[in-house]
């Protein structure tokens, strides 16, 4: 039997040169970097050659590069310290954000810190910013956070930065952006781009779980996010991670150096693979803008076919014996039962049939996504005998 790996958006196989350079670490740097003699030292200086080196491939300084344990604290830090720290007393996101963000700000207005609300969506998922452009301009006084994804890690849909960014600027609100799935495979110039805050997770392109970093334009007036120590220049306590930080450093690296021939080769995957199924699968239809090349991005596809709900759950079992791991939403929510509440939030009602989630990276192939397609074709057919 096959194995086929299609859920990276979920997490990515970690690179062998990332692990490599993860070992080295563990071996030669095991000094606590905040201790002062030599091993202390030579770990402190592996901590921000990874900040400089992150740093310049964003196009941003290493000052801005606060280290955290991957994308959910990154987006809980800007957010959280928005509030607390910049006096943000009105918030405007989306309801289909990752949950990081869609459960802290949802926490922050029941905790009566802030005012919530949410921007319509497009019948395709995509944030309307005629809507946002009114909502910032309805309380001009109010300090605003505007908190949306650059791209939907169900759907794909690619949010236009720079638009937003200048709108927010426009209107004198700080801009927090979950680039989870986009920093690794997309370039990202922070010199010229408006926004405040991004967040990045290493598993997301090939690198270590449990780092990532949040980039703060400016953090004059943040005050620390967890306490206990000097760590991140005041703002995040605990002894670094130096390893994990290198692997994230070596991950991003080699991410941007093979960026364009990576991006080729996995755009050609998708296109492959939404040609097929359209031509063997009656039917099948794509969610949100996964479907457009242009418009979403080239690492996943949202793939409805006739099935019911609870058709679906046994379908993806069965797709789990074949040896084909995908998912029908984020992983954080793959263990509920209701589906994805994204592909809900945007159909409603007229959502006839679930999504799967296909995400694709540079270790997948052709041949794995024919054996994919077949096995999809088969139990479809089976399904509808």
């Amino acid at each position: 039997m096959k194995s086929v790996y299609l859920d990276n958006a979920a997490t990515t196989p970690i690179d062998n040169q990332v692990i490599a350079a993860i070992h080295e670490s563990m071996l030669a740097n095991f000094g606590n970097p905040s201790s002062t003699h030599a091993f202390g030292r030579k770990a402190k200086a592996a901590v921000e050659t990874a900040r400089k080196s992150i740093a310049s491939l964003l196009h941003t300084t290493a000052a801005n590069i606060v280290f955290t344990s991957g994308g959910t604290e990154a987006d809980n830090m800007a957010i959280i310290c928005a509030v607390r720290d910049l006096g943000v007393k009105r918030i405007i996101s989306s309801k289909i954000e990752h949950h990081a963000v869609l459960n802290c700000v949802e926490f922050l207005e029941a905790e009566a810190l802030i005012d919530l609300q949410f921007v319509n969506l497009d019948e395709n998922g995509s944030v309307d910013v005629s809507h946002l452009e009114s909502l910032l301009a309805e309380s001009p006084s109010v300090k605003t956070l505007v908190s949306l994804m650059h791209i939907n890690n169900e759907i794909g849909n690619i949010l236009d930065l720079k638009a937003v960014g200048e709108l927010c600027k426009t209107h004198n609100a700080l801009f927090h952006s979950d680039t989870v799935q986009s920093v690794g495979h997309f370039s990202m110039n922070l010199e010229e781009l408006p926004v405040d805050f991004i967040a990045v997770s290493a598993h997301k392109f090939h690198g270590p779980k449990g780092v990532g970093f949040l980039y703060a334009k400016s953090r004059t007036h943040l005050k620390p996010f967890i306490h206990g120590g000097s760590q991140e220049r005041d703002l995040r306590a605990g002894t670094e991670s130096v390893h994990n930080i290198v692997g994230l450093q070596k991950a991003m690296e080699l991410a941007y150096l093979n960026l364009e021939k990576e991006r080729a080769y996995i755009t050609s995957l998708k296109r492959y693979f939404i040609h097929t199924l359209m031509d063997e699968i009656p039917g099948v239809r794509f969610n949100g803008l996964s479907g457009n090349l242009e418009k979403s991005t080239y690492t996943l596809v949202n793939v409805s076919i006739p099935l019911s709900a609870s058709e679906m759950d046994m379908f993806l079992f069965q797709l789990d014996l074949k040896g084909i791991a995908c998912s029908k939403g984020s992983a954080c929510q793959s263990g509920a039962q209701i589906g994805s509440f994204v592909l809900n939030e945007i159909y409603g009602d007229n959502l006839d049939y679930p999504g799967i989630r296909f995400s694709f990276s540079k270790y997948n192939s052709k041949e794995e996504l024919d054996y994919v397609i077949s096995i999809l074709k088969d139990l479809a057919i089976l399904k509808s005998s």
